[in-house]
């Protein structure tokens, strides 16, 4: 396998749906919690890239053992198209499991068990979505399950790792007397997942736009996504709302004190996002379509994080 086909199999160019959630929970830390760990940082990045690129190595392992159609399974799947053997995929799915797992379990150790289910829930979905007899890819909640196991968990877990005085959470385990407690503060966890909601719409409509794009082949192919069931009149609607929806949240966040007023810079990407909204529902299901998706995510989560990092470089001031 060349190093050109790897990154087609692992789908390199789409990591960005797990980079942003990382990169805001990395300044949400410094700018609402005032803390950073760089060395669990760069250790969990390199664990969930690696998992992540995983996880689409599977779906695309999976795609090709179950399409029913040989023109994708041959000419499309870049398995098929490639001529590598299915079985040298297979290993190398396991090899990077295993190297994101002794990461994990690393963490785990040096920061607390709630890291290890917090990661073992996010990795079962991980895997689970395209795996097994009824993957959760092929089910109308395939969009639920990767916005907030990508945009809530990627997020949370940055800040776990990264607030060590002051936790939002933490798990209490003691093994001898057979107890454990969970504990937290209440307020802090809604304002994570209040933080987390821009990231869980923009990853949620990418499924949303490749679902909405590839409605006919998904069908041919007995994948009978959330498109399936609602129509594409209807998944456009809904791809739109998300989309803004994200805009309500900054303003309800800055309201109730979860931002400071610079996050306000994210309304500069509004003007584009409108454009990429229309751009996308007239040129459906056009291939084209699907990156507009991707150029949203990037518009949105590219100037929530300049926000944050203005208010970092401001209170520093």
């Amino acid at each position: 396998m060349t190093l050109q086909v790897f990154w087609q199999v692992v789908e390199i160019r789409t990591k960005l749906a797990s980079l942003f959630p990382f990169a805001v929970g990395v300044l949400f830390s410094i700018a609402y919690f005032h803390e950073f760990q760089p060395g669990y940082t760069l250790l969990y990045f390199v664990g969930m890239i690696v998992f992540d690129m995983a996880t689409t190595a599977i779906n695309n392992y999976m795609d090709f053992k179950k399409a029913k159609s040989n023109v994708y399974k041959y000419e499309e799947n870049i398995i098929g198209s490639s001529g590598i053997r299915p079985e040298l995929v297979r290993n190398m799915i396991f090899g990077m499991i295993a190297f994101a797992a002794v990461i994990g379990i690393y963490l785990t150790v040096k920061t607390g068990w709630l890291f290890l289910v917090m990661g073992g829930v996010c990795c079962f979905i991980g895997i689970f979505y395209t795996y097994g007899p009824i993957p959760l890819s092929r089910m109308p909640l395939g969009e639920v399950f990767s916005g907030f196991t990508m945009g809530l968990g990627i997020f949370a877990m940055t800040i776990y790792l990264n607030v060590q005085e002051n936790r939002p959470f933490y798990l209490m385990l003691d093994w001898n007397r057979g107890t454990f407690a969970l504990t937290g503060n209440l307020w802090a966890v809604l304002t994570i997942i209040c933080a987390s909601l821009p990231m869980v719409f923009t990853i949620a409509n990418i499924m949303l736009a490749n679902n909405l794009r590839d409605l006919d082949t998904d069908i041919e192919n007995h994948r009978y996504t959330l498109v399936y069931y609602i129509g594409r009149k209807q998944g456009v609607i809904l791809f739109q709302v998300l989309m803004l929806a994200c805009y309500v949240v900054v303003l309800v966040g800055l309201v109730c004190g979860v931002y400071r007023w610079p996050i306000l810079l994210v309304f500069l990407s509004l003007p584009l996002i409108w454009k990429n909204l229309k751009l996308f529902k007239s040129e459906l299901p056009h291939p084209k379509s699907f990156g507009y998706s991707i150029k949203n995510l990037i518009l949105f989560n590219g100037s929530y994080l300049l926000g944050l990092l203005v208010a970092i470089i401001l209170e520093k001031i």
